[in-house]
């Protein structure tokens, strides 16, 4: 659906939470079983990070220990409410079991191999995080490298 269709597209400050475990990406959702991840609006006097933090405390129950900006992301226009969301993504690491609160139903957790019904913006997101996940390991593997060399050459 083209942004030229409406009047005017609302902006909508969201943070977004990345909970990566062994079972996989942390995803919620609400009666219609269509998986986002964790994270919601901001307020005006809010971060978007610390917003990814609350939202994801209310929504599962998880207290934040540790949080990482990641990147930014803009999302697509919903068309039921004429707006866009304008990710800030952040990496949370986290404690506690996740249990649904408020409007979610239910959780998840993503890996590429399953059946799992996201949203587009949520597959957006997690795309370019693997991509993200990917070039940090190359780039410690290659100072990893680079130091191995300088040890045996002595320096």
């Amino acid at each position: 659906m083209s942004t030229k269709t409406y009047k005017r597209i609302h902006k909508r400050r969201r943070g977004t939470a990345i909970v990566e475990t062994q079972k996989g990406i942390l995803v919620t959702a609400g009666r219609s079983k269509k998986f986002m991840l964790p994270g919601g609006g901001a307020s005006k006097r809010e971060t978007r990070t610390i917003a990814a933090m609350r939202e994801l405390l209310e929504e599962t129950g998880l207290q934040t220990y540790y949080a990482k900006y990641l990147f930014h992301h803009r999302g697509k226009v919903h068309t039921h409410g004429h707006y866009r969301d304008y990710h800030t993504v952040c990496l949370i690491k986290a404690r506690g079991s996740p249990h649904p609160h408020h409007e979610i139903r239910y959780i998840e957790y993503y890996r590429p191999d399953s059946d799992i019904n996201i949203s587009i913006d949520t597959n957006d997101i997690i795309e370019r995080y693997y991509k993200y996940r990917k070039r940090s390991r190359l780039r410690r593997e290659a100072r990893h490298f680079v130091y191995r060399i300088r040890e045996w050459l002595g320096f």
